[in-house]
């Protein structure tokens, strides 16, 4: 059952109740939202950025406007979403309250991160600043939401994969494409909980209608959880090679990374990435499992994914 504001009654809110508007939906997490939320009944609103619309007659695409513009040229105020899904950076979030608010939102569910917390300490500041960006953009969405009256749900989703269009495990399949293997550092026992994108776009479908999840914070992991080492065993195996795993000192990690770096895709590689996999970075998704019904699938690859 969805939860309505005090001043609405279920009859008066059943017809904006079946529109959904989704900031992000050209992304990973937001493709597939399209194609769930599409398919269970809602009346979408996709929001792009560019100079043409994807193609597609299930959903209406119209263009992001400007950061603090109230409305998307030719919104029609009929049509206007109560609900919202944002798969973008959070962070970018409060630069469209005013086109939330424009529409009469009613709930709001946002992505956030784990790495709010797995990137908090880390030796790297751009790390750093990213866990610092997510934290500020959570405070400001629950503290804009709460303000003006509407309902706020954040998921924060672990190591995220799926379709080989993920910057996590598809990253790693496409280094040992083109490298021929992955260095390690130390022996990266540290566990992970890679979460399907799929997952990940059914808890947020199922954040807008449950009424348990207004104005909460939950982890999506995945369900299975494993060394960064046998991950990386899983992914090898899944591209059917042998897993050539090569151990190397950090500092010899800082050398490779600063030379990886130098090519456009491997720019975000740091040090602190080595650092990581041998650090725990498990979380309890338990109470997405009572609230949003949550069960992830275990960490089972397959060609599509990578």
């Amino acid at each position: 059952m969805t939860s309505f504001p005090h001043h609405l009654s279920p009859n008066d809110a059943e017809p904006a109740r079946k529109n959904l508007a989704v900031i992000g939906a050209t992304g990973l997490v937001g493709e597939c939202l399209l194609a769930l939320s599409t398919k269970a009944g809602w009346k979408v609103t996709a929001y792009y950025r560019g100079e043409s619309a994807p193609a597609s007659e299930a959903i209406e695409w119209l263009p992001l406007p400007q950061p603090g513009v109230a409305a998307a040229p030719h919104s029609p105020s009929e049509t206007a979403a109560k609900y919202w899904i944002c798969t973008a950076p959070i962070w970018i979030l409060p630069e469209y309250f005013a086109l939330l608010e424009s529409q009469g939102i009613r709930r709001l569910v946002t992505l956030s991160s784990t790495s709010r917390f797995t990137k908090k300490d880390s030796s790297d500041p751009e790390e750093q600043a990213v866990s610092r960006r997510l934290a500020e953009a959570e405070a400001r969405v629950q503290q804009w939401a709460e303000s003006g009256g509407v309902e706020w749900v954040i998921l924060r989703p672990t190591l995220i994969y799926g379709f080989g269009r993920d910057g996590n495990i598809a990253e790693i399949a496409r280094f040992i494409r083109r490298f021929g293997f992955f260095p390690l550092f130390g022996k990266a026992q540290g566990l992970r909980q890679p979460v399907h994108v799929q997952d990940v776009a059914h808890a947020c479908l199922a954040a807008l209608e449950s009424s348990a999840a207004a104005n909460r914070v939950y982890n999506l992991s995945g369900g299975e959880t494993l060394s960064y080492r046998d991950m990386l065993i899983r992914v090898f195996t899944c591209m059917g090679r042998f897993p050539l795993l090569l151990p190397v000192p950090l500092l010899a990690f800082q050398i490779a990374c600063a030379l990886f770096r130098l090519f456009p895709r491997y720019r975000h590689w740091s040090s602190a990435m080595a650092e990581r996999m041998n650090r725990d970075m498990a979380f309890d998704h338990s109470q997405a499992a009572r609230d949003l019904a949550f069960k992830p699938r275990a960490f089972a690859l397959f060609p599509e994914d990578l």
